[in-house]
């Protein structure tokens, strides 16, 4: 057939001019391609030629400066142009049909237009973002032009009677419509920005974001197009391929999302509502009012993109209708009746009746349903993302505030908020991204189910009650899903607690042999949890199978119904697919409305439980005026204090001294107002002639405050001590000096630059003790407040700080210092003293003057002064070799990136040749899937289940096609026959539907059953795998050497045991189950479409090339993405913890101002974070919905062609297209749960490295009967050639050490840091490698013992006390050996037992977690009586007596003497005169035995060690 552009007709009314060339239609049309070609020839030279040589005005750094007014509106404008201009086209071409030649005029001309269109937003967009205003002058000319031909020939059409039936009518007065729009925005840019026409044009200036060039985050700054299609995303996920995203490669969030703007902006929204609500605004209502008030838009324009979504999603399974009933009848439309200017005019009826027309309709339905709903999701997420930075930041605001008596007494503990933080935060979060599904579904229901009554009629209503009647059923399950999960949360915290303490006290677990009853105590805890997980599963089986079953139950009873009742009912191949998305489109808002309704009730009592705990100005306005801060001169009244005045005077040392648990520390933290004040007050610097005004205005300084339990940030060493505080290096060496810290910087890998882990975990007490000192000594504060700094410091270091430190740097200045302590041999030095006992003030003033009036106290004073001794250091050589050790083997547990990542090593990595070789490798290893941590994940679960759960998921879906093709192969059958009969009688037309619906009902039940198969075995199979790999970690774990402990952080074995299992619980199975769906549905749905049209194959290959790279390009990205979220998390919620533990000192510093900053770092570094994830998981879907939009029209244009040539019935293209459809659905998902799978997996490879660790060598030589019952009877020690060493590749700490202890002797070992006593104690228990030599015991070698049996039999106290939650019988007797009198006993010995029958519940009072409801020196007393207890004979106290008090000791030592006359005792002396009264003294140096001797023959011996020891002290 020929082409010309007028038609090739004979007398064609296109070449007759015969009224004027306007009344001619093909020369209107050629004049409408005018302007089209004027827009193409003037910007083409500009894009293509003298682009590259331009420059823009203003330098910004974002090519994406969006400033001309009207830009989306011009941007929506350009859309609606292009679409109708599409329907321009194809309305030419459908009219031309009908025609004997092609008119090219009629297609032609909206072709150009097309193109210009596209080229007119290209041009704008560069002439937006470089800033040259002024070429958009082209512009103008294009609009005025097109509008003007588009009038002309709508003005035509109204002359020739052409009206609204006719299709072309109105999309002619469509453009003229938009052309003047466009017109109108384009005269708006000229008015506003005064470029042209106008003398002085505006100069605009850029966003601040975007001349920042750490802002990267794009997304609000660039045009419609690309934040629709993510575009911006392009060159992010390209980089991310070739190297791993950081924080830098992120940047920084634009200033609207930031965690300060937006809780600025909640303040205001609160403070509204705090106006304008009833009297008492605390209740939930005003807190909803609040968020919507502060967050309520975003959420309605992301509900509006949701229900414009919902809707147009409705238009697949109408189309498909439309296309199988066209293609059914031929696609044979009547011929248009109306023929005028010599070409037909075509109704949008006749236009809608070509199955073409409707594919491309369908095509870009689907493109804008896509890129509606992942705006939606976009938008609900960065809003509720916005909403959880304003809430932590409000959260941590409100920590500023809180009184430290609630953490102490329990009322709120650092997990509790660390929860409100990660978890409550999340959920609120979470509930925003709900929020438009539970507004948009109702319409999406309504909408489905009039559509489906439409189609099926009554039949249609009783499948819909189906889904509706068990909607209350779904609802039901999620609810107890939610409670499920609440619970399993319960048991995991509770496991977790005691994992915890079992991995902080591992060393005295080990030590006495008490791993069983520890491991027994988690193991019990995590049967409650496997129990509740158990329920969890089945919930989660039971939800997952409805979800599957519920669609495939209501299309049987539909069908069968439409069928057998309605025998005259149409039950054509276009109804039953139609019916059929209808009904999957339907089920997915019933069970995501079921779930979201469960997940609000959760979030709703999650949130507002009551949380409020008075503050600290709370407390203080209950019967007294605010705390008054400044310099101090006179405090009055504070904890307990009653009717006692108590002088502080400036720039004086004033010493506080008393007995453990006297109120020490107590009285420190009362005059910092940190106490519950019930009467008084604190006043700082008071004039004596001063306003109550002035009192309650003027404000305290700073404090340089060192607590008791040394307080540390996760940083630096040198940024421990400077703390915030400008960097003068010669203080700092001389603080350093003063703390003696220069050995302990020298050890550390990276000297003072060395990452200090959470709570100090890589240093020693007393390395922790005395960088807290040195940070209060570094501050230039006029006043000092140091608390016990002394106890964790022997008595050289002691003396060194008192008189460079306190004396030198602190009282020579002038400033004020007080200073708590039990070494009451620097009293002579205090200005004044205070004496307190039982939390009063026994007496207080200058030593002189306590001399003169309280004589007895002051002998007492004098006797232990004159018995202070070598108080030496706390650490010990196990921990400084740990140092060491930690240096040879390179660990990481210094940095906080290495802190923060997981080992994700796999293990097949090839070893490094070169730096490129490495980095290759490392690109290879990212891109490729864990396959191996996925086979040992699925071997896990036996050779039962996994067979199972693989033939129940293929048969399952192979049931499902076959049900489908049965459908198919029914209606089909139904449609032919009534095609073949030509009856006269209805009767004998009638179809037997009974044998189809038959097999159609066993297949639909095969379906049904197989669904709940599958559901129960995914999670059969991930309750067995979490079961077994926790068993096997936590056995592993409790068995492995010290040394293991020592090397590896906590806090990455903890990791491993709680989110990692966590994983393993919940997490994979669920990813499992709907990987394993979408994939087989995906692989179905392509094997389905290949079956129908053979054809589609070919297009298949490149969309399954661009599919491959999107998945690798996402995967990488996402990975990177997902850990940075997960490693942003934890710094946020680490400065949560760290500001709790050290709210006092951050408040005595003054410095909430500067820690609230660093929270909105890390927020913000988290939230960036998580939009950079959401921005990328959009970019996947956006396009593996388009390539899902692609893959539907080529199935229904080759199906079409197909069924067209009478080869494809047309219920097998219903059935493709209906499988078209549900790959655009799972597409994404798969791709999504792929990357959720591989990052899920990396929890399964952590923990099967860990799995790998060696265990000690639990088993002896001996056996149990060749052991005797009572050994060691005797408690006689053999020492031959000992040495011993921490692991094979280090040095020995001991060097062939012989000794000799006869039973019953008390034998003090003694020597300075380092020497290896320590070490030479932790021998007896086989806790360290002994590599030559041996310690015979009553006549057995130790080594030829069982672990347990030995460890079991001897008793140690350390020198860390540590105590576990629960009673006091269960710390003192977990074993439960010992009966009430005995424990008393032991009570009394280790002077407690006054204490322990103060509380309620004696015996059985409860201690919290590490004792932190005692004192330093009552946790030590415990530890004491715990080791009384076992009553072994053979005693071990390593450096027992460090933070217990002279008085105490003095009568401990005493006790120790007589209740261990007939026991062998060795002592590591902390004080050397507590092994004076010793047989023998061992002095130890370097690992050898420098002297051993009675201490009487040492003392009097010439040059000797012990008596330099001694006489150091006197």
């Amino acid at each position: 057939m020929t082409l010309a552009f007028c038609g090739t007709e004979n007398n064609s009314a296109a070449y007759k001019v015969n009224h004027g060339v306007l009344n001619n239609g093909c020369f209107v049309d050629a004049l409408n391609v005018v302007p089209h070609v004027f827009l193409l020839f003037i910007t083409f030279p500009i894009l293509f030629i003298g682009w590259g040589s331009q420059s823009s005005k203003v330098h910004i750094h974002h090519s994406t400066w969006l400033h001309f007014p009207g830009h989306n509106l011009r941007w929506i404008l350009t859309f609606i142009l292009l679409f109708v201009l599409v329907c321009e086209i194809a309305e030419g071409i459908v009219s031309d049909g009908f025609s004997d030649s092609r008119h090219l005029h009629l297609y032609m001309p909206p072709g150009m237009a097309f193109l210009a269109a596209i080229t007119s937003i290209v041009y704008y967009h560069n002439i937006e973002t470089s800033n040259f205003p002024k070429l958009l002058i082209a512009l103008l000319f294009y609009w005025t032009l097109a509008f003007i031909t588009k009038t002309i020939k709508f003005v035509k059409f109204c002359d020739n009677k052409i009206g609204p039936p006719q299709l072309r009518f109105c999309l002619t007065g469509l453009l003229v419509l938009l052309y003047g729009m466009l017109l109108l925005v384009e005269i708006n840019v000229i008015r506003v920005r005064r470029y042209v026409f106008f003398k002085k044009p505006k100069e605009v200036k850029p966003p601040e974001d975007l001349q920042d060039l750490g802002v990267r985050f794009l997304q609000p700054f660039v045009n419609l197009l690309s934040k629709g299609t993510y575009w911006w995303m392009n060159t992010f996920i390209r980089t991310a391929h070739k190297k791993p995203i950081d924080l830098k490669a992120i940047g920084k969030l634009p200033i609207a999302m930031r965690a300060l703007t937006n809780y600025m902006l909640l303040n205001e929204a609160f403070k509204t509502q705090k106006n304008t609500d009833t009297p008492n605004p605390q209740g939930s209502k005003s807190i909803w009012c609040a968020l919507c008030h502060a967050f309520g838009r975003p959420l309605v324009l992301s509900s509006t993109f949701r229900i414009l979504a919902d809707v147009l999603g409705f238009a697949g399974p109408l189309c498909v209708s439309g296309i199988v009933h066209h293609v059914g009848k031929g696609n044979i439309t009547f011929r248009p009746r109306t023929k005028i200017l010599g070409v037909f005019f075509i109704s949008s009826q006749e236009f809608l009746a070509n199955a073409y027309v409707l594919a491309v309709l369908l095509f870009f339905a689907l493109l804008l349903q896509r890129t509606f709903l992942q705006a939606s999701y976009y938008v609900a997420i960065e809003t509720g993302i916005n909403l959880r930075g304003a809430i932590q930041t409000k959260i941590y605001n409100k920590i500023m505030r809180l009184s430290t008596s609630n953490m102490s007494m329990g009322e709120m503990t650092s997990g509790q908020i660390c929860n409100l933080v990660a978890i409550d935060t999340n959920q609120l979060m979470w509930f925003f991204f709900l929020c438009p599904n539970l507004w948009a579904m109702p319409v999406q229901i309504i909408v489905g189910v009039l559509l489906l009554y439409y189609l099926l009629g009554i039949s249609a209503l009783i499948g819909a009650a189906v889904i509706i009647v068990l909607a209350p059923v779904q609802y039901f399950v999620a609810t107890k899903l939610s409670q499920a999960q609440r619970s399993t949360l319960e048991y995991s915290n509770e496991r977790l607690k005691k994992t915890n303490e079992l991995l902080r006290g591992i060393k005295l677990l080990k030590l006495y042999a008490w791993e069983h009853i520890f491991h027994s105590s988690v193991e019990e805890t995590r049967q409650k949890e496997m129990t509740s997980l158990r329920a969890f599963a089945l919930y989660t089986s039971i939800s997952i199978f409805m979800n599957a079953a519920i669609p495939i139950a209501a299309v049987l009873i539909t069908f069968i119904v439409h069928a057998h009742v309605f025998k005259n009912a149409d039950f054509s191949p276009s109804v039953a697919f139609a019916s059929l998305s209808l009904f999957h489109i339907l089920v997915t808002p019933l069970f995501l409305l079921s779930n979201s309704l469960g997940e609000t009730h959760k979030i709703g009592t999650t949130l507002f439980v009551n949380r409020k705990r008075p503050t600290r100005e709370d407390w203080n306005n209950y019967n007294s005026p605010i705390r008054r801060p400044v310099k101090v001169t006179e405090a009055e009244d504070y904890f307990k204090m009653s009717h006692e005045i108590t002088f502080i005077i400036v720039g004086q040392l004033t010493m506080i001294v008393g007995q453990v648990g006297c109120g020490k520390s107590s009285l420190l933290l009362g005059i910092l107002g940190e106490m519950q004040k019930v009467s008084g007050n604190v006043t700082w610097n008071s004039p004596e002639r001063e306003t109550a005004v002035d009192l309650e205005t003027r404000k305290r300084g700073s404090v340089a405050y060192a607590s008791q339990k040394p307080w540390l940030l996760n940083a630096t060493v040198e940024e421990n001590i400077t703390f915030e505080s400008p960097f003068n290096k010669q203080r700092y060496n001389a603080v350093i000096d003063a703390c003696s810290l220069q050995p302990d910087i020298d050890i550390l890998p990276h000297g003072d630059q060395t990452q200090i882990g959470e709570r100090g975990i890589n240093l020693s007490g007393g390395q922790r003790q005395r960088i807290s000192v040195a940070r209060a000594l570094y501050q230039q504060t006029n006043v000092v407040f140091l608390d016990d700094p002394f106890s964790a410091l022997d008595i050289h270091l002691s003396d060194h700080l008192m008189q460079e430190g306190i004396l030198n740097m602190l009282r020579d200045d002038k400033r004020t210092v007080v200073l708590v302590t039990h070494k009451l041999q620097y009293l002579p030095h205090a200005d004044w003293i205070i004496a307190m006992k039982d939390g009063t003030i026994q007496r207080e003033g200058t030593l002189k003057d306590i001399q003169k009036s309280e004589t007895e106290l002051f002998e007492h004073w004098k006797t232990l002064m004159n018995r202070q001794d070598q108080e030496l250091e706390k650490e010990s050589l196990i921990e400084r070799k740990a140092v060491l050790d930690r240096k040879t083997l390179q660990s990481t547990v210094y940095s906080r990136e290495a802190l923060l990542q997981d080992d994700e090593e796999d293990e097949d990595e090839t070893p490094e040749s070169d730096d490129e070789d490495n980095l290759s490798s490392v690109f290879h290893q990212r891109a490729k899937m864990p396959w191996r941590a996925c086979g040992k994940y699925l071997s896990s679960a036996g050779f039962l289940l996994l067979p199972l759960l693989v033939l129940s998921q293929l048969l399952k879906h192979s049931v499902m096609v076959s049900t489908d093709f049965w459908l198919a192969h029914w209606t089909w059958s139904a449609i032919a026959f009534r095609g073949a009969k030509n009856c006269s009688y209805e009767q004998e037309c009638r179809f037997d539907h009974s044998y189809y619906s038959k097999i159609f009902t066993i297949l639909c039940g095969l379906g049904i059953i197989l669904c709940l198969i599958t559901s129960i075995a995914v999670e059969w199979t991930g309750l067995k795998v979490a079961k077994k790999l926790h068993c096997l970690l936590l056995n592993k774990i409790i068995l492995a050497p010290m040394r293991f402990f020592e090397t590896t952080p906590l806090g990455s074995i903890l990791n491993r045991f709680s989110a990692d299992c966590n994983t393993i619980d919940q997490h994979i199975p669920a990813t499992l189950e709907c990987l394993s769906r979408s994939t087989l549905l995906c692989l179905s749905a392509l094997a389905v479409i290949s079956y129908v049209t053979p054809m589609f194959l070919i297009a298949l290959v490149p969309l399954a090339v661009i599919c491959y790279f999107i998945q690798k390009y996402f995967r990488v990205a996402s990975r990177d993405l997902q850990q940075l979220d997960d490693s942003t998390q934890l710094p946020l919620l680490s400065h949560f913890s760290e500001t709790v533990e050290g709210l006092t000192t951050i408040r005595a510093f003054r410095y909430e101002s500067r820690f609230k900053q660093k929270l909105l770092e890390y927020t913000d570094a988290n939230n960036i974070a998580s939009l950079f994830l959401t921005a990328a998981n959009r970019w996947l879907e956006v396009r593996m919905e388009y390539i899902g939009a692609c893959v539907v029209l080529i199935a229904a244009v080759t199906s079409i062609t197909d069924s067209l040539s009478h080869k494809l019935s047309s219920g097998l293209v219903g059935l493709g297209l209906t499988y078209a459809l549900m790959v655009s659905n799972y597409l994404n998902w798969m791709v999504r749960n792929l990357a959720d799978m591989e990052l899920q997996l990396g929890a399964v490879k952590r923990f099967n490295s860990l799995i790998k660790t060696e265990a000690e060598k639990y088993e002896g030589l001996l056996s149990p009967a060749q052991i005797p019952q009572n050994w060691p009877d005797q408690g006689e020690i053999q020492i031959q050639n000992l040495c011993v060493r921490y692991d094979s590749t280090l040095k020995p700490v001991l060097k062939h050490v012989n000794a000799h202890i006869s039973p019953g002797q008390k034998i003090g070992i003694c020597g300075r840091t380092g020497s290896g006593k320590s070490s030479f104690s932790l021998a007896f228990f086989r806790m360290v490698d002994t590599f030559e030599g041996e310690i015979i015991i009553d006549g057995i070698d130790i080594a030829k013992l069982p672990l347990q049996t030995l460890r079991s039999r001897l008793s140690i106290i350390l020198q860390d006390p540590i105590l576990f939650s629960g009673t006091i019988r269960f710390n003192l007797d977990p074993e439960k050996k010992c009966s009430d009198s005995m424990l008393w006993e032991a009570l009394e010995i280790a002077q407690l037992k006054h204490v322990v029958k103060a509380l309620p519940g004696g015996l059985d009072a409860s201690i919290t977690e590490g004792g932190e409801n005692f004192s330093q020196g009552q946790r030590q007393l415990f530890c004491l009586a715990r080791a009384f207890v076992r009553k072994t004979s053979i005693f071990i106290m390593d450096e027992a007596t460090a933070s217990i008090d002279m008085a105490t000791e003095n009568i401990l030592q005493k006790v120790v003497m007589t209740a261990f006359a007939d026991r062998t005792v060795v002592t590591i002396a902390h004080r050397v005169h507590t092994i004076l009264n010793a047989d023998m003294v061992i002095v130890m140096k370097r690992g050898v035995i420098l002297e051993y001797d009675k201490p009487e023959i040492l003392l009097e011996q010439e040059g000797s060690v012990f008596a330099s020891f001694v006489q150091a002290d006197k």
